[in-house]
């Protein structure tokens, strides 16, 4: 069994974060994707238990009620996402250990709770602008979408401070590096 240590990756959206996250998980074997809980419908592609758990929002409430996540929170009006310590607690038996990726008020939740075992990364954008372009190049944003997640993306950069490392991505794989790096240090791995 792994001790139970967590890595939590945060960022705006558009900055990097799920790129960086696919590539340690594809590299690092010890480290296990945290699969959260939510109340949205599953898009085309999404399957329950691999991509999250959907629950109904009776289900999250009642599960809140049991005291049974790490964290949770309403991320957009009646949509809650959360993270089950059951995940974690599943990750460490099998002698992996979880790695999170939630947006920057549930990671601060994790790190707040699991305080000296939390490893927290925050993947920054090299700068507003940049972002913006990154976003508009995706083709999935109308302006407003757009406007609303620069507006987010604002708010959230305000935390970066709070966690343990920030890691500017300015170019992925110099980014990635780092990141790797931060997580084998924490994790005692040469």
């Amino acid at each position: 069994m792994a001790s139970e240590k967590i890595i939590i990756i945060t960022a705006p959206s558009g900055a990097g974060k799920t790129t960086i996250v696919r590539k340690l998980l594809s590299e690092m074997p010890e480290l296990a994707f945290s699969i959260s809980a939510a109340t949205r419908s599953a898009r085309e592609n999404e399957v329950h238990g691999r991509d999250y758990y959907f629950l109904s929002l009776e289900e999250f409430h009642n599960r809140i009620d049991e005291g049974a996540f790490a964290e949770y929170e309403m991320v957009y009006a009646g949509k809650y996402y959360g993270t089950l310590k059951s995940e974690l607690e599943r990750i460490w038996a099998n002698g992996q250990y979880p790695l999170v990726d939630i947006d920057v008020k549930g990671a601060l939740s994790i790190q707040e709770k699991y305080h000296g075992k939390a490893l927290t990364i925050f993947i920054q954008p090299p700068s507003l602008e940049a972002l913006r372009i990154r976003l508009g190049e995706r083709g999935t944003e109308t302006q407003a979408s757009l406007e609303e997640r620069l507006g987010k993306a604002r708010y959230e950069l305000s935390f970066a401070h709070e966690f343990d490392h920030i890691v500017v991505n300015d170019e992925l794989d110099k980014a990635y590096a780092g990141v790797k790096a931060l997580v084998k240090d924490f994790l005692g791995r040469p």
